[in-house]
């Protein structure tokens, strides 16, 4: 599908987001592994969560809708069952690398599959953990899925400092631990996303600036009865949006503030944006609140590179407000973006391009000489099947003088659904 987007000078409404796709895909797996019944509340209808509940379903979860919930009631650890055809995972990183956490650990033989995009990401980050604790693992190349895990000896706990700080490894080897009868840890020297240490409430610990979070048998899995909160990944697009027009006022509403993940919201603020928080409050163990952000006077900034795992899913997007920044912004430790749905360093140098922007690619980053009346006529923009990135290149087309075009746009329902619909209604 090709999108036409036409120019706006305002930017007027209030959104309320799809659920976080994050802690979607980890609530259905934990209440798989929770012996019992959980509700969840606004869960995610977008491709990835959905692909992760029928994995459950087939390893034995029963999900029933139920008045905006679901109701998921769980085998628990020990009743997991073997699934009669291949998992799923669609486009899913997470539910690959968590449910990959969760075969080994458990010793049951599947073989998780993806779509293109998936079966082209490398594996072995996950691999080379879950082998150390006793699983076996074929993979395409050694290094691509489809992925067929089963393990035939007791499960060897690990002492597993993370190489970089990704929160999908993490929860993968947590969750491998969380079948073991000695003790699994993870170190983490740089943090990345929290969700899993918070929702299945694991013992942590800080020693010397790093974290130690622990992971065994003896761990009781909680039920997992909360509402989703709105995903800050989706309300970045409207922030940047917002920030970069001169005529904007967007209210949105009960998006999550996981400090693991609101990274940008310093950035931002650094940048100059004028951006207020109300009604701040906590939904089961994450933190929620309404984001107020108006048309503001930006100006450039050199990010931090240790920061970077905690805006990495927003930098598309970031780009973007860097452009229309007085000054030039620097992106830098950020080679992990390559090795997203697409090499997003790529995709945002050809974004910028398109616009004529003046800026240099770099092996971890990007350098853009931003330029706050920054003006282009139109453009037509590859979203490489992406949909960050087709996202980015819907905001960055809201500032041209005429229609801009974005291919395959239809992959912005992988994680927003009604991104098109919102954007229609805040544009009239």
């Amino acid at each position: 599908m090709i999108k036409d987007i036409s120019p706006s000078s305002s930017l007027k409404g209030t959104l309320s987001l799809p659920p976080d796709k994050s802690i979607s895909q980890r609530a259905a797996i934990f209440s798989l592994l929770y012996d019992g019944v959980s509700e969840v509340g606004n869960y995610s209808p977008a491709q990835d969560p959905q692909s992760t509940l029928s994995c459950i379903e087939q390893l034995g979860a029963e999900v029933l809708p139920s008045d905006g919930k679901l109701i998921i009631k769980g085998k628990g650890r020990a009743r997991i069952g073997t699934p009669k055809k291949d998992l799923d995972c669609g486009n899913s990183g997470t539910a690959m690398r968590l449910l990959s956490g969760v075969l080994a650990g458990s010793g049951i033989s599947a073989k998780l599959i993806g779509d293109p995009s998936l079966s082209k990401r490398d594996m072995t980050r996950v691999i080379d953990p879950l082998e150390q604790m006793g699983a076996h693992i074929l993979a395409r190349n050694s290094t691509f899925a489809p992925l067929f895990i089963n393990r035939n000896e007791p499960l060897k706990p690990l002492k597993f400092e993370l190489p970089i700080p990704s929160a999908q490894l993490k929860s993968c080897v947590l969750l491998a631990g969380l079948f073991g009868e000695d003790i699994t840890q993870v170190i983490e020297v740089l943090p990345s996303r929290d969700h899993t240490e918070r929702l299945l409430n694991l013992d942590q610990k800080l020693v010397q600036g790093r974290k130690i979070i622990s992971a065994s048998i003896e761990d009781e899995i909680p039920h997992q009865s909360y509402t989703i909160p709105g995903d800050f990944s989706a309300a970045a697009f409207w922030l940047v949006a917002g920030a970069i027009q001169k005529d904007a006022e967007l209210l949105i509403e009960n998006v999550g503030l996981n400090p693991t993940r609101n990274a940008l919201l310093d950035i931002l603020d650094d940048m100059g944006a004028d951006i207020t928080i109300e009604n701040e409050r906590m939904e089961g163990a994450e933190p929620v609140g309404d984001i107020i952000v108006k048309g503001s006077d930006l100006k450039a900034i050199e990010l931090d590179p240790k920061i970077i795992p905690n805006c990495i899913d927003e930098l598309p997007v970031l780009a973007v407000a860097m452009l229309f920044a007085e000054g030039t912004s620097v992106i830098s430790g950020a080679e992990e973006l390559r090795h997203k749905e697409t090499d997003r360093i790529m995709a945002m140098s050809k974004m910028l391009k398109a616009v004529g922007a003046d800026f240099e690619e770099q092996e971890d980053g990007l350098i853009i000489h931003g330029d706050p009346e920054f003006t282009f006529k139109s453009a037509e923009f590859e979203s490489f099947h992406d949909h960050r990135i087709a996202m980015a290149a819907a905001v960055l087309s809201l500032k041209g003088g005429a229609d801009s075009k974005i291919k395959d746009a239809e992959c912005a329902a992988v994680s927003y659904p009604d991104f098109w619909k919102d954007m229609r209604k805040l544009t009239k």
